[in-house]
C-alpha cells in the first residue's frame, strides 16, 4: 500500500470508525506520535488515548495531499464545535505499516475556544 494510502486508511479510523484497533493495520507498533498538545511513543498508547477520549463530531476535508517512497503529507481544514483551523500531517513509512506522524497546527484555537 502506497505511503498515502496508508495515511487516508489512518484518517478514515480515527475520524470515521469507533474501533480505533484497527489502527493496528496501519500503525508500527512503535509508531512515534508527536503533536503540539500530545506525544505517544507506541501505537498502542496512541490507540489507548483514543478510546479514553474518543473524538466526537470532528470533521476533516482534505485540501491537498503529497507523497514521495516513505513519507505521505495531509493537509487539511479541521472542524469542531466551536473550533476551525488547518492541519497538516506528515507520515513516515516502513514495511507497508506508518512509523512516525507529525501532526502541525496552530493550538491557540484549542487553548481559547475561538475558531
Amino acid at each position: 500500500m502506497s505511503p498515502l494510502n496508508l495515511a487516508l486508511n489512518y484518517m478514515k479510523i480515527v475520524y470515521t470508525s469507533e474501533d480505533y484497533d484497527q489502527l493496528n493495520n496501519v500503525l508500527n507498533q512503535e509508531c512515534l506520535f508527536s503533536g503540539p498538545l500530545y506525544t505517544f511513543s507506541s501505537a498502542q498508547s496512541y490507540i489507548n488515548s483514543l478510546k479514553k477520549d474518543p473524538p466526537v463530531d470532528f470533521k476533516y476535508e482534505i485540501i491537498n495531499s503529497y507523497q514521495d517512497e516513505n513519507s505521505a503529507c495531509l493537509i487539511y481544514n479541521f472542524r469542531k464545535p466551536g473550533i476551525e483551523t488547518t492541519m497538516a500531517q506528515v507520515f513516515e513509512v516502513s514495511q507497508n505499516k506508518i512509523t512516525s506522524i507529525q501532526l502541525i497546527f496552530d493550538v491557540t484555537p484549542f487553548l481559547d475556544g475561538k475558531t
